[in-house]
């Protein structure tokens, strides 16, 4: 790999390099903060861009800085960036990559190669590899650069591939002679410029506008779904006015909790499956029929139901299934336009719908309230997350990262959310080693409170990020709810070689300890109200904070909310106590609607 001269050498002879032209680019575009993990032959980028104003921001694994540049992203519209070493650096980066461009986020990942001529004729340099080939399909864009005055230009393509459309994932290669080439600066000055308009606005025709509103008002039991594509696009009075001046019940994905409050009358939440088996007519602002909708068939859907899909994707549309009102536009536009047509054609959903939704509703609440509130020692995930949630009911500007199985899954249910692009958690692709790196990047970017709600198999993935929060002195409460394994800790092992079950972990550890080691708060909570205190005492500290919740090792259900996706195995095969031992897992985990 080629090695660069310095840049103070090539600045004091009125020149300047790769390095400082890449750092004026970014902040030429109002890009001051990067994420990364440095080494060869980008440390120089770091350490200059820290000199030149860019926060820098140091992670412990290439995938936990993607995904923290990734939640800027998600929060600000403006592309996260990230920074990796070559080859295997580079493929750790690869994956928060991928994420970033399924879930719609727009992010830059930067990281320094080998030079081109060694890589393609095979030379075996130090960590060589093709990366621009290898980043393709994992992004939604990749490019190379390879002339120091082209640099201006790359980030300006990134950035506008990034945010344009559906956002997403960029990658820009940088070998480490291209960074060490140099240019007069008064040319590299020159050569600078500011994106205008990376996103600009797409509008759909009036007919389809007119075409969409006309099935709302067929419907007979309209429902509204919001997307975190809703969230990212920040039209949130948009919606709220859409909804209202409808009157419909709408469904929020996790991730677009807090577009509208959690508590608005028309949230249809607490009765999602029955609401979603009776409509007839479904408004999907920026949700897709993927996975975690069913894929808009089956027996979770009303089997004659019709869809209007708004989507700045036209490929979205009829991805699953036919869509029989597509809407291809931007966010913010289309429901302004859907928002103008029916001020001059109202439409009110039959009041009897909500009603009915509502009565429901209530009913469910008053099931499972009582879960929420019990004082049950050892606890399990509902009453843990209810302390939580009588935190977040009185700091609603709280950030929430959230990942595991049960502990994702509960908490998306059981806590509120009040603002939004205020939940991050393991989005479109269902993730895990995104709960810190989310928090490090929410806390990092808007210097609000986060706490970041983990699984004790979830915070596994990321645990050393806690390093990264007491470095940074970040204003994260990590909350850990062990419960002994994955999924619970009760399972058995199968077998007789004595060790423990695949699924079980340290039902005793004492996870807090993490966090004072490297000189943060650490609680160790075994009652709900010991939760809400420790929780609430970190949070109002602003300061690095870990509550480790001690959990029954009986607390969880196996796949949480995605059993069906979990095959069983043939039970003819299974021998001895198999048979009994796994029916009795899969009957205490199994999936209820």
């Amino acid at each position: 790999m080629s090695t660069a001269p310095t840049a103070t050498t090539a600045e004091n002879a009125n020149l300047t390099d790769g390095f400082h032209v890449l750092v004026q680019s970014l902040l030429k575009n109002h890009l001051d903060r990067m994420y990364g993990v440095i080494g060869i032959p980008v440390t120089d980028v770091a350490r200059i861009a820290q000199a030149k104003g860019i926060r820098y921001i140091g992670l412990r694994h290439e995938s936990d800085a993607g995904n923290a540049a990734a939640a800027e992203g998600f929060i600000t519209g403006k592309p996260g960036v990230y920074l990796t070493v070559s080859a295997p650096g580079f493929m750790n980066g690869l994956i928060p990559l991928k994420e970033a461009t399924e879930n719609g986020w727009p992010v830059i990942m930067l990281s320094g190669s080998s030079s081109r001529e060694l890589i393609d004729l095979g030379e075996g340099d130090y960590e060589g590899l093709d990366q621009l080939n290898y980043a393709k399909p994992f992004a939604k864009a990749a490019y190379r650069v390879d002339k120091v005055e082209d640099i201006p230009l790359v980030v300006a393509r990134a950035i506008r591939a990034a945010c344009s459309g559906r956002p997403g994932g960029v990658y820009i290669d940088l070998p480490g002679d291209t960074l060490g080439q140099t240019v007069a600066q008064d040319v590299a000055e020159s050569l600078l410029y500011e994106v205008n308009d990376p996103a600009p606005a797409q509008l759909p025709a009036p007919s389809v506008i007119e075409s969409a509103m006309e099935l709302l008002a067929s419907a007979k039991k309209p429902l509204i779904y919001i997307g975190k594509g809703a969230a990212y696009a920040q039209c949130d009075d948009e919606v709220r006015q859409f909804v209202e001046s409808t009157g419909a019940p709408y469904l929020a994905m996790s991730m677009a909790k807090g577009v509208l409050p959690d508590d608005h009358p028309q949230n249809a939440a607490s009765d999602r499956g029955m609401t979603m088996r009776e409509a007839d007519v479904v408004v999907l602002l920026g949700a897709r029929l993927n996975w975690m909708l069913n894929f808009g068939k089956g027996k979770h859907w009303n089997e004659n139901v019709k869809f209007i899909q708004v989507d700045i994707d036209p490929t979205e549309i009829d991805n699953s299934r036919y869509i029989a009102a597509p809407v291809v536009g931007d966010l913010k536009s289309t429901v302004e336009l859907f928002n103008d047509y029916l001020a001059a054609h109202p439409y009110k959903a039959d009041p009897a719908w909500l009603e009915a939704i509502q009565a429901d509703s209530a009913k469910n609440n008053a099931r499972f309230s009582g879960a929420e509130t019990a004082d049950t020692v050892p606890m399990n995930h509902y009453n843990a997350l209810g302390a939580i949630k009588k935190v977040t009911d009185a700091n609603h500007d709280v950030y929430i990262a959230n990942e595991g199985a049960n502990a994702l899954d509960d908490c998306r249910d059981i806590i509120d959310m009040y603002l939004p692009r205020h939940r991050l958690d393991c989005g479109t692709w269902g993730v895990m080693g995104v709960g810190l790196p989310y928090a490090i990047g929410a806390a990092a970017t808007t210097g609000r409170p986060v706490i970041s709600i983990h699984g004790d198999s979830a915070f596994g993935f990321d645990g050393m990020e806690v390093e990264t929060i007491c470095r940074y002195n970040l204003p994260v409460t990590v909350v850990v709810l062990n419960n002994g394994g994955i999924y619970r800790g009760d399972f058995k092992n199968l077998g007789t070689d004595g060790d423990p079950s695949p699924l079980t972990l340290s039902a005793c550890a004492h996870y807090e300890k993490l966090m004072e080691a490297f000189g943060g708060t650490g609680y160790y909570a075994t009652t709900p109200a010991e939760v809400e205190k420790y929780v609430a005492e970190g949070v109002a500290s602003g300061k690095p904070t870990m509550v480790c919740c001690e959990l029954s090792i009986h607390a969880g259900k196996e796949s949480g909310h995605i059993t069906y996706l979990n095959p069983q195995p043939v039970t003819g095969l299974l021998v001895g106590n198999e048979q009994e031992d796994l029916a009795e897992h899969r009957e205490n985990g199994k999936l209820v609607d």
